[in-house]
């Protein structure tokens, strides 16, 4: 009888396996099944490993694998012995593997749900986080596969790898016998283990962003001898921008020129023929020749070392099938030598830190120094930041322009941000979003600390940009952007607006109400700014005119006073060019002193200034400093002016001057940022406190999962089903919700017996797509008292719409009146588990009065929820009528979200209507459908998108 061991393979090549994974230090790997033909592979790796791991590996000297070591280690059921190797340049560099054993350690099948794991990791690659990475794909694959367990036998000595499995977060046991520690963990997820997993991706991700904005070398490849051309002026903006690495030029013309051309100079910069003639080692090369030149590029980069790219060639993802192709094939190269890339079509990087001073970019100026992080998937959007933000005083940490991002990706910023102390504030324009899923989970994460300031572009033409690969969505734009809401992100709708809430958010603090003091000297422009609080949710104060007459020093003092009062969260001023007693014409310079002066007594409170006309108030504004509380002083008050270091062209001001009291040309655009700011701040004070996600005694998940995977079983249908009513009310009845029954009614007689059977008063209703909660068309005829009534509405029913086949007709037994809402949980192919609720009927539906929260929901989400939609006031006693039992409503969304968040399989469900009354509620109507659960989400191992 054969073993599993020397069964042939049993299933084909699981291509689902291979990943893309970022390292701990910011590096790239490609993980795959071994296969057969790996045997090469295989002992080249073996041969690279020290004594010392081998033995560590396998307990006594092993020096070389055998013909049959080589056999078992290559050749794989996929089933119940997996191997998976690292490779870096497609050569391996660490290997994983796992055996099926039954309760004596010896080769078993399923149903035994235990595996014996084992890793092997070359010594130049141990210490960046290869083993750990390999342990989450190894495990998921495992899972896949039906093992609940891994055991792992390790050498006490071999202290690396017992630390990588008692760190990963798994419940474990751990013992010690014949000299061998023996460790044994379940491979259910934990929120430890998942919390391990998440920061570890950050820590990885968050590296390989830092290594591309920190470079100690760059070599720009594509330039020309003679001035212009996209690498030649990359190239003067590196020179221009003061980068403190060393620079390199590379044009494989070069050759055809001149003997001794390897020591020749462009524009100042050593040049070469290829970036394999450099010496030194290279952190960074800017691509800029032509699309069909870079294949040879990148594999000069990937064979010299080079840590990453920046690709501005065009003719990829832009330009059709054929670019696709080939900007696929682009990320495939790169990563296969470990390299990350930004672009292509990409417009360059900025960083603006006085360390590093790099601008590999196609922006002329380098921008000032600042605390903001700018990332935009537009050149053309990307020029007009920069420039929007250069004049109105602003500076910047970090900039990137990805163009088709086909690799570096918004995510990757957010991880990078999220631990940069440099960047207090993020502005992000995002054509598409490539994993919704991920950047609202990193969003969330990252508003809790940092603001994340969002324009979506193209939302409303439905079509995807060209070069974007991204995940079909099938929600709204609508609906998008209340789940970035609820994660914390500033969502406005111009790049305008992006600016002027940057602008607050970068340089005053948060406000801690919606209390708007206004003053300044033009009584129209105080009513303007109050009528405009008013429409943007704000609690303005009244105007205070300080009439025309006003003085700068007069500013300060009614500035001090609005900023002392306790009544008020933050301040509007208004400014109009005036004329002094004397006959002296407006001061920008003088007030902007006044006013830093009087913001500087409340540190605490943000100001924001309208100017009308008023020419270089912005200016003299933004040069002010700090009114944060936590701001660093100047350098003049940390040390003696001599001993300053002087400003140059070359070195940007200190980021402390970044702070500054925003100025805006009209009062709708100051008190929008306001007003974002408002609502970021509540959100924040609400997300220290997020609520739980409550347990409940009557449900049955075990039962719930059992019968999900009979119906899925028994169905077969790939694409998954529509449950039937039974099967979908048995099923929603073991998460508690109660479904009332409807009898079926094929005629007038069955429909008398059905409510005979009910008790009177029923409702009468048809079931047809078409007309299926439809009360509006008559489909539906309520509080039917007698037999007498029930046939005459049947009678009406059918010669209004049609014969009972068509209809199908239910009887349903009355309930309390209320009001009538619909709850709905969906699993969105890009942006995951999203519950909604709303009221039922056309006008909400017309409207588009639906709340959306991410599943799972919190009882403070859920209360939330409730409370978010317009409508929201018919719930709670709406002109004299009586309060309906919201907190039972509350809870029912709470376990809809339990019942989709515990099972995947569960892709959608609607519950349509529910009457929620003054005690209680009743579900009406509901339909679930079934799918098999994506091989990979959100839960699974860390992985970059696939190409």
């Amino acid at each position: 009888m054969q073993t599993p061991s020397d069964q042939h393979d049993r299933h084909d090549y699981p291509s689902h396996w291979e990943a893309d994974v970022v390292l701990r230090d910011g590096g790239t790997a490609r993980i795959r099944p071994i296969t057969a033909e790996d045997a090469d592979r295989l002992v080249s790796f073996y041969e690279q490993v020290s004594d010392e791991s081998k033995y560590y590996r396998f307990f006594a000297p092993y020096p070389r694998l055998s013909a049959k070591d080589v056999h078992r280690f290559t050749h794989h059921d996929q089933v119940d012995r997996v191997g998976l190797a690292a490779t870096v340049g497609g050569e391996f560099i660490a290997t994983v593997r796992y055996d099926r054993i039954d309760e004596r350690g010896m080769a078993a099948s399923a149903p035994a749900d235990e595996a014996e794991v084992a890793f092997l990791v070359q010594d130049a690659h141990q210490g960046r986080g290869v083993a750990s990475t390999l342990l989450e794909h190894i495990a998921a694959v495992a899972r896949e596969r039906g093992i609940r367990r891994f055991a792992a036998e390790v050498l006490p000595a071999n202290t690396k790898m017992i630390k990588v499995f008692t760190d990963a977060g798994y419940q474990q046991k751990r013992s010690f016998e014949d000299g061998v520690v023996r460790l044994e963990f379940d491979l259910e997820p934990t929120d430890r283990s998942l919390a391990v997993q998440r920061a570890r991706e950050q820590r990885a991700e968050g590296r390989s962003v830092q290594r591309l904005l920190t470079p100690g070398s760059v070599a720009v490849i594509g330039v020309g001898r003679a001035p212009g051309g996209v690498g030649r002026s990359v190239l003067a903006n590196l020179r221009e921008s003061g980068f403190t690495g060393r620079l390199y030029a590379v044009n494989s013309a070069f050759e055809e020129e001149a003997e001794g051309a390897r020591d020749a100079c462009v524009g100042g910069v050593a040049a070469h023929r290829s970036v394999a003639a450099i010496e030194e080692p290279v952190d960074l090369a800017v691509v800029a020749v032509p699309a069909e030149r870079v294949p040879q590029a990148v594999a000069e980069c990937g064979e010299r070392g080079v840590r990453g790219l920046v690709v501005l060639s065009a003719g990829y993802g832009e330009s059709g099938q054929l670019g696709r192709e080939r900007q696929r094939e682009l990320v495939r190269q790169a990563r296969s030598y470990g390299m990350r890339i930004i672009g292509p079509n990409a417009f360059g990087v900025i960083n603006t830190s006085p360390e590093t001073r790099l601008n590999a970019s196609l922006a002329p100026q380098s921008p000032a120094r600042g605390r903001i992080g700018l990332f935009t998937q537009s050149g053309a959007i990307g020029i007009a930041l920069l420039s929007g933000l250069h004049r109105r005083g602003a500076g910047l940490s970090t900039f990137v322009g990805s163009g088709n991002r086909a690799d570096v990706s918004g995510n990757d910023l957010l991880q990078y941000w999220f631990e940069d102390p440099d960047t207090d504030v993020t502005l992000m324009y995002l054509e598409t979003i490539g994993n919704p899923r991920k950047f609202t989970r990193l969003a969330r994460r990252s508003a809790t600390t940092k603001p994340l300031v969002v324009v979506q572009g193209a939302r409303h033409s439905g079509i995807t940009p060209t070069g974007h690969a991204v995940q079909a969505t099938r929600l709204p734009h609508a609906t998008v952007s209340a789940l970035l809401r609820q994660a914390g992100v500033i969502r406005v709708d111009t790049v305008t607006e992006m600016v002027d809430a940057g602008l607050l958010l970068a340089g005053q603090p948060l406000p801690s109400g919606p209390r708007v003091g206004i003053l300044g000297n033009s009584e129209s422009l105080g009513l303007l700014t109050y009528d405009a609080c008013v429409a943007d949710g704000l609690r303005p104060l009244p105007a205070r005119d300080l009439t025309t007459a006003a003085t700068p020093a007069d500013f300060r003092a009614a500035l001090a006073e609005a900023l002392s009062d306790d009544g008020c969260d933050a301040v509007i001023v208004n400014a109009i060019p005036w004329v002094g007693e004397d006959g002296a014409a407006t001061d920008p310079e003088t007030l902007a002193t006044e006013l830093r002066a009087a913001a500087a007594g409340c540190p605490a409170k943000p100001v924001a200034v309208v100017h009308v006309e008023l020419g270089g108030l912005a200016e003299a504004l933004a040069a002010a400093a700090s009114t944060r509380p936590d701001a660093p002083a100047p350098p003049s008050s940390r040390q003696p002016a001599e001993e300053a270091a002087p400003h140059t062209q070359d070195e940007p001001a200190p980021a402390t001057d970044q702070y500054r009291i925003p100025a805006y040309p009209a009062a709708e655009r100051a008190v929008r940022a306001l007003s974002e700011a408002v609502k970021y701040a509540q959100w924040r004070r609400e997300a220290a406190e997020p609520g739980r996600v409550p347990e409940y005694d009557d449900i049955d998940e075990s039962g719930a999962a059992d019968r999900i995977a009979e119906l899925l079983a028994k169905d077969g249908d790939p694409r998954g089903l529509t449950l039937a009513p039974a099967d979908a009310h048995e099923l929603l009845g073991r998460y508690g919700i109660r479904v009332r029954h409807a009898l079926p009614a094929p005629g007038s007689d069955a429909a008398a017996e059905a409510a005979r059977t009910l008790g009177y008063p029923v409702a009468l209703k048809t079931t047809a797509p078409h007309l299926r909660h439809r009360a509006d068309l008559g489909g539906v005829r309520l509080d039917l008292t007698d037999e007498e009534q029930l046939r005459r509405a049947y009678q009406e029913l059918t010669d209004a719409f049609g014969s009972p086949a068509e209809l199908r007709p239910v009887v349903q037994g009355m309930v309390p009146r209320g009001v009538d809402t619909v709850v709905r949980a969906v699993i969105d192919p890009a942006a995951g588990a999203v519950l909604s609720f709303g009221l039922a009927g056309a006008a909400s539906e017309l409207l588009g009065d639906t709340a959306h929260r991410l599943i799972p929901v919190t009882d403070r989400e859920a209360a939330s929820l409730v409370r978010s939609i317009r409508t929201a006031p018919l719930l709670f006693g709406w002109r004299g009528s009586a309060p309906v039992d919201t907190p039972a409503l509350e809870e029912l969304l709470q376990r809809v979200s339990r019942l989709v968040d515990d099972h995947p399989e569960v892709v959608t469900v609607s519950l349509e209507p529910v009457v929620v009354a003054q005690r209680g509620l009743s579900v009406l109507d509901a339909s679930v459908r079934l799918a098999p659960p994506p091989a990979r989400d959100d839960l699974g191992p860390r992985t970059l998108p696939g190409y």
